[in-house]
């Protein structure tokens, strides 16, 4: 979806929001055998946080994820009329219903095998699905450590990357995304391997204005888990189907796979308190 995509940068951007400048989009297949887009280069920065966690100072780590989590709260903020970006995605009536459904038709769809943890979580979300979102917002998708770039010294984020799957949304599943314990695994006490979760929320919510439905937010963190293991399945069925046999489709899902199943082990039963999870309040 590069259309989807570059008219997101282009709206997020004219808001101030730290993007790369989107340049042209080319949808004529000729040129490159697909759609593609250009971005203007942020020069100096880096997108792994591996360097800032094996060796940087408490305050370093503090820094990034105080930025981290407070531009994804300002983004929450943004209002989706003045973004202009109900002119190209639609707008659900009841987003985590819609979203539920999508991501289970993908599982559906693309399981090469029975898949009795994620059955149990479609099943769980089923009935526990919450009210309508008293807000909606601009949801990124895949915001999580890794899809941003940051200057190394100052640990600054300079350009939020990877919006192919941006959509309108409730504000608290990019929140649930981006506290999804894969994303700092094997680590158990800090969210993306930065600052501790209930942290992270604090920021934001300062950022945002917002407080966290705790009930609602639990919701959000299984499915967060649910739809990373959807991601995992189709990668499986991309590389056994698909016209690539990239050696990353088969990696992500095998080894993402067995630890997102692990996790919505964990979600579905919080009384055992697994270590690689906190507890759902």
């Amino acid at each position: 979806e590069r259309a989807l995509e570059y008219q997101t940068y282009e709206a997020v951007h004219g808001a101030g929001y730290p993007v790369p400048e989107p340049l042209f989009l080319e949808e004529d297949p000729r040129f490159l055998e697909r759609p593609f887009s250009v971005m203007a280069e942020i020069p100096g920065c880096e997108t792994q946080v591996a360097g800032v966690r094996a060796d940087a100072t408490e305050d370093h780590r503090e820094r990034l994820g105080a930025n981290m989590w407070m531009l994804l709260g300002e983004l929450a903020a943004l209002d989706i009329d003045a973004l202009g970006i109900t002119r190209f995605m639609p707008v659900p009536q009841h987003a985590a219903a819609r979203e539920l459904e999508y991501w289970a038709r993908v599982i559906e769809t693309d399981a090469q095998h029975p898949q009795p943890v994620a059955m149990a979580t479609i099943r769980w979300l089923r009935e526990h699905l919450p009210p309508p979102s008293k807000r909606l917002a601009l949801v990124h998708g895949d915001y999580r450590t890794g899809n941003f770039l940051f200057t190394p010294d100052d640990c600054v984020i300079r350009g939020v990357l990877d919006w192919e799957m941006a959509h309108i949304g409730d504000p608290l599943e990019d929140l649930a995304w981006s506290l999804d314990p894969l994303w700092c695994w094997p680590e158990r006490e800090r969210a993306g391997g930065l600052v501790s979760r209930e942290a992270a929320i604090r920021f934001w919510e300062q950022a945002s204005g917002f407080t966290v439905d705790r009930a609602a937010f639990r919701w959000w963190q299984v499915f967060a888990s649910l739809k990373a293991l959807a991601i995992w399945i189709s990668s499986t069925e991309d590389f056994l189907n698909g016209e690539t046999k990239e050696p990353i489709l088969a990696m992500a899902g095998w080894i993402m796979t067995d630890r997102q199943n692990r996790i919505l082990v964990d979600r579905l039963h919080p009384a055992s308190a697994h270590v690689y999870t906190e507890p759902l309040a």
